[in-house]
This record gives structure tokens, C-alpha cells and sequence, in this order.
């Protein structure tokens, strides 16, 4: 792993926390908003199912905030810039990150709501939304590792 943070680390700490805000906001717009197929608590009632997605969209938008800052302030000061294919590799890092801790706490372990909820294929759109976010940090992994093979 400390392969992937020889450039400043506060950069691609900032990377990989941009990633965690960026898909968790996706998940909000998407399957909260867009498809309306879950809110974050889906055991109450309509009240408390927009107070739940409200507090989740307000903790990815401090996370896509406080990502943007680390990036902006790891790149001053003269510090080597994080190449491009680092940077989306640790992006793709922190949203499978989200992805997998996100899909095993809230869908499989405290089952608070399912990507589909109440569909008879509720497990399979649970497992590949898990697989989705396996694939983001294979991809995100390979990314940082070939930026340094290369370089």
C-alpha cells in the first residue's frame, strides 16, 4: 500500500476521500433520489426516511468538501503534483471502499435497506452492488500499481 502514496500522501488521502464522497453522492442522487428505490433507513416512515437521506447527503458532501481541500493543499507548497492515473485510481479506491462497506453494513449485516428494496431479487442487486465496488478497487489498485511500474 505505501507504494501507492509516494507522491504526498495528503494528496492521495484527499484522492481517496473524494472517491468515498463522489460515490456515496451517487448512490444518494441515483438509488435515493432518481430511482427512489431506498432511503438510507427504510424501517419508518416518510419523514424519517428524508431526515435519513438528508443526514447521508450532507456526510458526502463533507467528504466530497474535505477531499477537495486535502488535494487542493497536498498540491501546494511545491509538493510533486499526483499524476492523473493515480488520482483516479485512488478515486476509484475510496468509492469501492464506500461501495463494499457501505453494501455489507447497511444491506447484508444491519439490513436498515437493500439497493432494490421489496424486490424478489432484493440479494442480487445487493451482491452487485458489493461486486461493483470489488471491481472499482481492482481497477483503482491496478491503476496506482501500474503508475509506478511505468514511472
Amino acid at each position: 500500500m505505501e507504494v501507492m502514496f509516494r507522491s504526498n500522501s495528503q494528496q492521495a488521502i484527499g484522492a481517496f476521500v473524494l472517491g468515498l464522497g463522489l460515490l456515496g453522492a451517487v448512490d444518494g442522487i441515483v438509488f435515493h433520489q432518481l430511482l427512489q428505490w431506498h432511503s438510507v433507513v427504510m424501517h419508518t416512515d416518510r419523514h424519517g426516511q428524508i431526515e435519513s437521506d438528508g443526514w447521508f447527503h450532507l456526510a458526502t458532501t463533507i467528504l466530497l468538501a474535505w477531499g477537495a481541500i486535502l488535494l487542493w493543499h497536498g498540491g501546494r507548497d511545491g509538493f510533486a503534483r499526483l499524476p492523473v492515473r493515480q488520482l483516479i485510481g485512488l478515486v476509484l479506491l475510496g468509492g469501492g471502499a464506500f461501495n463494499i462497506v457501505e453494501g455489507l453494513v447497511n444491506h447484508h449485516w444491519l439490513q436498515i435497506h437493500h439497493v432494490k428494496q421489496g424486490d424478489p431479487h432484493e440479494l442480487w442487486y445487493d451482491v452487485a452492488f458489493l461486486v461493483w465496488g470489488a471491481v472499482m478497487v481492482a481497477i483503482g489498485l491496478e491503476l496506482c500499481r501500474k503508475r509506478f511500474r511505468q514511472g
